[in-house]
């Protein structure tokens, strides 16, 4: 019965908070092989680039702001962002233009800020072997998981939307459940 209810509990957070855990920018990466390059490169620039950030952050913030960490790596995501525009467009208007749109959907995705959370997290059980290094490899590792997340989401993406599934479960709702069966798969190798 536990083990029901906290599946109730995972699909329902899941189907409510959708939009924030970054679901919806896999579709958007799932729906050509382009976008999908585009999408996980910049996400694992996001990743690499925030985790070496939150690094520094958690080194010069001491205890007494920590209350202020999320904030820290808000505005640390947001530099990033800026940064990463202006490279864009200081490397062509062609570039920035085609780079754009994957910069805009990964900033704040879940993927990101969830990997700077996860790391500071980890590094809290043990900060005096949590190099920079440390940091960055973490960072580029769930940069690579998210691309991978995205390729096991392509490989059913056209499937799932053929005429063959019924059409009230076509699209969006087949994908939350292939997108959950998966997840449970993994956890459970964990």
């Amino acid at each position: 019965m536990f083990l029901i209810t906290e599946l109730i509990a995972l699909l329902a957070a899941n189907l409510i908070l959708m939009q924030a855990l970054g679901t919806s920018t896999l579709f958007i990466a799932a729906g050509s092989s382009r976008n999908l390059i585009g999408t996980a490169s910049v996400i694992t620039v996001f990743t690499t680039a925030g985790s070496a950030a939150a690094y520094l952050i958690n080194r010069f913030t001491g205890q007494k702001y920590s209350d202020f960490l999320l904030l820290f790596y808000v505005l640390a995501v947001g530099i990033l962002y800026i940064i990463l525009l202006a490279v864009f467009y200081l490397a062509g208007k062609n570039k920035f233009e085609q780079s754009r749109k994957y910069i805009h959907i990964s900033a704040y995705n879940c993927a990101v800020m969830g990997t700077i959370f996860t790391i500071s997290d980890k590094a809290g059980l043990s900060a005096e072997n949590f190099s920079l290094l440390d940091y960055v490899t973490c960072g580029f590792e769930a940069g690579i998981g998210f691309i991978l997340a995205a390729f096991i989401l392509t490989a059913a993406y056209r499937k799932l939307n053929s005429s063959k599934v019924p059409s009230s479960f076509r699209g969006f709702p087949a994908m939350l459940v292939y997108l959950g069966i998966i997840s449970m798969a993994v956890y459970s190798l964990k």
